[in-house]
């Protein structure tokens, strides 16, 4: 019977810790306090990679994949409780001018910089992500409709009014446009519809000339056929009950 080497034996009933502990390691994380391989131990362990995995690598955000289940999350409270909540998309303007003209390690410093003062100018509670490359998401749940604006005009601003060093000497000015929708209280919608909604008002701010915020009207918000389908699919299932 032939002898399995030492350097090829599972660890800790097979889980390969060491790779584990390198992504902490290289994602600049803390490996977990107490004494390894405990239960304890391995629990922080799990719970560390879990929240790395929900993480962008350059600014610490939530990524895409967290940003899309705290969407869907939040559409069905809303339909649930009749709460309000606003969902911001932002997108930083001539993004692609900044990579050519400084270079792309300037592009990341910029990412990081409004990454950084997106989460200085909301909540605790509310969800910021990047989405995409210079793309960013907001969700703000409990938003009263009166207050979305002045929420979104005051993160517009302080992106305007911040220089991003991006070397020893030199500074430069970013902007970003801004779109917005409110999710349809007591109607069972979709995350991909909600967010549509909020891409269109995206699609206002930057055709009207960027550096601006587009929330849709919401005293004359329209609920599309996929939502009314929805809600009649609910009442009958209710029905049925």
């Amino acid at each position: 019977m032939e002898k399995t080497s030492q350097s090829t034996a599972p660890q800790a009933g097979g889980l390969r810790l060491e790779q584990a502990l390198q992504l902490l390691a290289q994602a600049g994380r803390e490996p977990p306090a107490g004494e390894r391989d405990s239960a304890a131990w391995l629990q922080e362990l799990i719970d560390a990679l879990v929240d790395l995995s929900s993480r962008d690598a350059l600014t610490g955000l939530a990524n895409r994949r967290a940003f899309e289940l705290a969407l869907a999350r939040e559409v069905d409270r809303v339909a649930r409780s009749g709460e309000p909540a606003l969902l911001l998309v932002l997108d930083i303007d001539h993004f692609k001018r900044v990579n050519d003209t400084w270079g792309h390690a300037a592009g990341d410093q910029v990412l990081k910089a409004v990454a950084t003062a997106l989460l200085d100018s909301v909540r605790p509670m509310d969800l910021v992500a990047r989405v995409g490359g210079e793309e960013f998401a907001i969700i703000l749940p409990s938003c009263a409709t009166s207050f979305g604006e002045t929420v979104a005009e005051r993160v517009r601003r302080r992106i305007e009014r911040m220089p991003v060093a991006i070397g020893p000497s030199q500074q430069i000015m970013v902007t970003l446009s801004i779109g917005g929708a409110f999710a349809p209280q007591w109607v069972r919608s979709t995350p991909a519809l909600w967010q549509e909604r909020a891409d269109q008002q995206l699609y206002r701010a930057k055709v009207q000339g960027r550096n601006l915020v587009r929330l849709e009207a919401t005293a004359v918000s329209v609920v599309s056929n996929e939502e009314k389908r929805l809600l009649f699919e609910t009442f009958q299932f209710q029905d049925h009950e």
